[in-house]
């Protein structure tokens, strides 16, 4: 084979080659073939399939309350969870109390199943917002998100839920007096731990006979 014509095959191969490898695509295409991350789905299912029945693990929150004042360790350690390290902790808590005061945003409970040192807790019913509730529960893996927005955005779809189906329903019939039982979370400092003004995110909110 003359070299003339052997150096034009090669050539040739080579573009075939490297035509067959490299492609190029519209970016709207790209951007098309990338699912967004769905948080309101995710808020929904974590909420259903783990938060609600994780709620039997709730610690009675006059109970934590004693034990935050005698075993503040201790406390921390069996009932707290954070995903990061610091002095930031959450916890899963279930009570009953009666209603001393309904304002407009948040409900104060004198807490009647764990004695005096109890107090008065506040439940929120107008600005749910922060991860007490995402985190609370030790249930989620940051691990399994590849960016801090989605992870984010589950907190904001979970504190969504609350106020659309937790709230409404409880904060339009509650009335001073009234007897109550709620799940909920809350969030310690343990550096500078105050017992006497815990504020709960509510996960469910029941009003009782007394």
């Amino acid at each position: 084979m003359p070299k003339p014509f052997r150096y034009l095959l090669y050539v040739a191969v080579i573009a075939l080659l490297a035509y067959n490898s490299v492609y190029f695509k519209k970016l709207d295409e790209v951007k098309a073939g990338t699912a967004a991350f769905d948080a309101a789905g995710y808020a929904k299912n974590f909420w259903e399939k783990k938060l609600t029945p994780g709620l039997s693990k709730a610690v009675e929150l006059g109970i934590l309350t004693t034990q935050l004042q005698t075993e503040k360790d201790k406390a921390f350690e069996q009932h707290s969870y954070a995903l990061g390290i610091g002095n930031i902790r959450y916890f899963l808590v279930k009570g009953k109390g009666v209603v001393t005061d309904v304002s407009e945003n948040e409900v104060t409970v004198k807490l009647t199943d764990a004695g005096e040192s109890a107090g008065n807790v506040r439940i929120a019913t107008e600005y749910i917002f922060g991860n007490a509730v995402r985190d609370a529960s030790g249930a989620i893996d940051i691990n399994a998100f590849t960016n801090s927005m989605d992870f984010n955005n589950v907190s904001a779809e979970i504190n969504k839920l609350i106020r659309e189906k937790v709230v409404p329903a409880f904060k339009s019939k509650v009335k001073k007096g009234d007897h109550v039982a709620f799940h909920g979370a809350i969030e310690l400092n343990r550096a500078h731990l105050q017992v006497n003004d815990i504020e709960v995110i509510p996960v469910s909110l029941q009003i009782e006979k007394p």
